[in-house]
C-alpha cells in the first residue's frame, strides 16, 4: 500500500479541489472492502446523492469524507431527508474517513464505520439554507460521529502504517449482528456500548452500566423501565459474542473491541 497521491490529471489549482481528487483516487486504488475482503472497491459515477464506491462482489457501497484536519465530534453530510430514507435500505452507504497531508501529499489515517452503527439518532438535521442561497430551503446533515462506539470505528490506515487486512475484516464482521436489528433496536444497542466504552476498562459489572441510567432516560423519555432495558441489551450483546459473561453481574469486552 502506496500513501503519497498521484498529482498528475489534476487541473484545479484550489488545495481542496486538488485534495479531493487526490483521495478519491488513492480510495479506488488502495482501499479494499471491509465487509468481504474484496482487493479493491469501485467507483460510482459522478454526482450521486449518497454514495462514492461500492463492492463488486457483496454489493455494499461506501461514502467518502476527506480532510487534513482530524475528524471531530461531527461531519458534514448530504441532504438531510435522503440520509433518513436511505438509513433503512441495504443501499445504505458505509462511511469511510480519510485524513490527509496535504504538505505531504499523502494519507495519514483511514477509519471506516460500518452503516449498521447508523440510526436516524445519529443524523444531525442542520438549518434550511437562507432564501438568499442558491439552493434555498436545502437541508443538510451531519453524522455525529461521537456518538458511535470504539467497534464503530474500524482503522484502515493508521499513523500511515496499514493495519492487517485480516484484523480489519475481524473488527468489521464483529459486530454485524446490528445490520439483522431494526433501528429503533440498534439505537439501544448502540448507546449502551457506547456506557461501556465510557467505562473505560476491559471487564465491568452492571451497577457501571447501571450508573448510566439517567443519561439513557433522557435519550429515550418513553421508556419507564430502564434498567431491565440495559440487562435486555447486554443479554444480547453477550449472546452474540460482543461481550463475555464473566460471573453473575459482571462482563468482559471481547478482544476483538480493542
Amino acid at each position: 500500500m502506496k500513501f503519497g497521491f498521484e498529482e498528475t490529471q489534476v487541473k484545479y489549482n484550489s488545495g481542496s479541489q486538488q485534495a479531493r481528487i487526490w483521495t478519491e483516487q488513492w480510495a479506488s486504488q488502495w482501499i479494499y472492502c471491509p465487509n468481504c475482503g474484496s482487493s479493491r472497491l469501485e467507483k460510482f459515477p459522478a454526482n450521486l446523492p449518497v454514495a462514492d464506491f461500492f463492492c463488486s462482489s457483496c454489493n455494499d457501497q461506501f461514502e467518502l469524507k476527506s480532510q487534513k484536519k482530524a475528524f471531530g465530534a461531527k461531519v458534514a453530510d448530504g441532504a438531510y431527508f435522503t440520509k433518513i430514507d436511505r438509513l433503512a435500505s441495504s443501499t445504505n452507504p458505509n462511511l469511510i474517513l480519510l485524513n490527509y497531508d496535504l504538505t505531504q501529499k499523502a494519507v495519514r489515517h483511514v477509519c471506516v464505520v460500518p452503516k449498521h452503527f447508523f440510526v436516524p439518532d445519529i443524523i444531525e438535521k442542520r438549518r434550511p439554507l437562507a432564501l438568499t442561497a442558491r439552493r434555498a430551503g436545502w437541508v443538510g446533515s451531519n453524522i455525529l460521529l461521537d456518538r458511535i462506539p470504539d467497534a464503530g470505528r474500524i482503522f484502515v490506515v493508521r499513523n500511515s502504517i496499514p493495519i492487517p487486512k485480516e484484523v480489519v475484516v475481524a473488527k468489521w464482521q464483529h459486530t454485524l449482528f446490528l445490520r439483522e436489528e431494526k433501528a429503533d433496536a440498534r439505537g439501544w444497542l448502540i448507546e449502551v456500548m457506547r456506557c461501556v466504552d465510557m467505562i473505560g476498562a476491559t471487564d465491568f459489572d452492571i451497577e457501571q452500566i447501571y450508573a448510566f441510567e439517567r443519561k439513557l432516560s433522557a435519550l429515550y423519555p418513553n421508556n419507564r423501565n430502564v434498567r431491565p432495558k440495559i440487562r435486555q441489551q447486554l443479554q444480547f450483546l453477550r449472546d452474540n459474542g460482543y461481550l463475555e459473561f464473566v460471573a453473575r453481574g459482571r462482563y468482559r469486552l471481547r478482544k476483538e473491541n480493542f
